[in-house]
């Protein structure tokens, strides 16, 4: 998952930084609401974190202006006033919660769980073939056997488990699963799917994670036709030497 904070106060972002990517979230932080608004408009989030009080816009414009572009992102404010009109002003434009600073993360973050679980999301226990993903508790196995994984790795097992079937683009696993500071990292997907071909198909019968020539991943029982070996081409059709099975 794929998670905006815009947030000005220094010791709050740092706060929400640190415990989204310890529970395995993909995060971006911008502190102001003209960057934030660019951020959100140009890349797809899952959830936004943001403060009512922002430099240069303020989060009621921001919200605004990303609900009349049609922006899905489950969005939840914070502030350090606790006036009922604002929270009624703020579910009105297209919030999706409203907690009040300072704040339990712990908190915070069993609410963004919450918002994401809503009937969009798929399941929290993912299943295909014999290799299973809970997503609520970020525990991996296969045929019974748990499997350890970094976060990284969990993060983008987890995007090929919500679209098992279904071909991932590079791009896509990038814009849903990495955070901008990974984005320069040029051949970092690839290199991820390795490791994860290592630790969810080396030593069982059926590979699960394919590739698809000139297109992307996938995660499927079903052995296809045009998946290829990593080492042989990318899914862009270029050479790539960084990946081994």
């Amino acid at each position: 998952m794929r998670v905006l904070i815009i947030e000005n106060e220094p010791a709050v972002a740092r706060t929400l930084l640190k415990g989204l990517e310890a529970n395995h979230f993909a995060v971006d932080l911008t502190e102001d609401g003209e960057s934030g608004l660019h951020y959100a408009t140009e890349i797809q989030y899952d959830a936004i974190v943001m403060d009512w009080q922002l430099p240069k816009l303020d989060g009621m414009t921001v919200l605004r202006r990303l609900r009349k572009s049609g922006s899905l992102a489950r969005i939840l404010f914070l502030s350090r006033t606790d006036h009922v009109s604002d929270r009624v002003s703020a579910l009105r434009a297209g919030a999706n919660d409203f907690m009040v600073k300072p704040f339990s993360f712990e908190e915070l973050l069993a609410r963004l769980n919450t918002l994401l679980r809503r009937p969009q999301e798929l399941q929290d226990t993912i299943a295909v073939n014999d290799l299973v993903v809970d997503r609520v508790r970020h525990v991996v196995s296969r045929a019974g056997k748990p499997i350890p994984l970094t976060s990284r790795e969990f993060s983008i097992l987890e995007c090929l488990a919500r679209n098992a079937g279904r071909v991932m683009t590079r791009k896509t696993i990038e814009e849903q699963v990495l955070s901008l500071a990974h984005e320069s990292a040029g051949n970092i997907v690839d290199v991820f799917i390795s490791y994860l071909r290592a630790k969810i198909d080396r030593g069982f019968a059926k590979p699960l994670i394919h590739t698809i020539r000139g297109v992307g991943y996938l995660l499927s029982e079903v052995e296809q036709e045009s998946s290829i070996a990593l080492n042989q081409s990318d899914p862009e059709g270029n050479q790539s030497q960084a990946v081994a099975q």
